[in-house]
């Protein structure tokens, strides 16, 4: 199958009106021809979290970074897809989080001492290294599309569809969280709150379909879980009637228009499209 992708963050119409940067970061990672890795993170943006847009950019590298070395780390097997996929139907949830959060954290306070901030002392003078990580809160999704299957992360809120002609599916079930709180990269054994997910995947066989991915401030501008799937469904079928590169074209239109008469927030939305 033919893969298309792109990917787009606006800031949101009520940060513009605050004078706010965005905190949204994606980042597209194509390893093969038939390999892809997609990151989206939503930096939280709070006072508590003046370095989120830091902390939501590491978060989509480290993402990559971590999937791309397990893919280099299994090329020594006869079959190295089989061999990954084995290995994140055993320990995605537990390992690969950890080593998600363990990096982002490394990476955190790299960037914290390079830019000579503020150390931040506890009661006792010691170093308080979970008030550092707080500063760069985000949450992240992150989607590896194979071949033969599909690997979905989320820590945090946002969304990971796949839409076809038929259906609106989320490829991960993830709980939604009441009020403004999500679950974060910066809070202590973060990689217990994180969900992931396993699809086999027959591209051969698959008619077009379409993976969406998005910050909240996507599905927060729709009265409805019912109304935002419904304009997912309606990105994918314009895609078919007009071309995916019609769609990319105007997406970032698309989303300030979206922003503005809903919810008010960043949004990102990154595609990929198979056909």
């Amino acid at each position: 199958m033919i893969r298309k992708i792109c990917g787009k963050s606006v800031t949101g119409a009520s940060h513009i009106r605050a004078e706010k940067p965005c905190q949204d970061s994606y980042k597209c990672l194509e390893l093969s021809d038939t390999v892809t890795v997609l990151a989206v993170a939503d930096g939280h943006g709070s006072e508590r979290c003046p370095y989120s847009k830091t902390g939501s950019q590491i978060a989509v590298n480290t993402f990559c970074s971590v999937i791309k070395n397990l893919l280099t780390g299994c090329e020594e097997h006869d079959h190295p897809l089989d061999f990954l996929m084995s290995y994140l139907n055993r320990e995605g949830e537990l390992r690969i989080a950890q080593t998600i959060e363990e990096e982002w954290k490394n990476r955190v306070w790299k960037a914290h001492r390079k830019h000579k901030r503020d150390k931040v002392l506890d009661a006792e003078e010691k170093l308080d290294l979970d008030s550092v990580y707080r500063q760069y809160g985000t949450t992240l999704l992150g989607l590896l599309i194979t071949p033969e299957f599909l690997f979905g992360f989320q820590l945090g809120d946002g969304d990971i569809l796949r839409i076809d002609a038929e259906q609106v599916q989320p490829v991960i079930m993830a709980d939604k969280i009441l009020g403004t709180e999500t679950h974060s990269l910066s809070s202590r054994t973060a990689w217990k709150k994180a969900i992931t997910a396993m699809r086999s995947r027959d591209e051969t066989a698959e008619s077009p379909h379409l993976y969406l991915m998005s910050t909240d401030g996507f599905a927060n501008s729709y009265p409805s879980t019912e109304a935002f799937e419904q304009t997912c469904r309606e990105y994918f079928e314009m895609i078919q009637e007009h071309g995916f590169e019609t769609v990319a074209g105007n997406l970032k239109d698309w989303l300030n228009e979206t922003s503005e008469q809903g919810c008010g927030d960043d949004i990102t939305v990154v595609m990929a499209y198979y056909c």
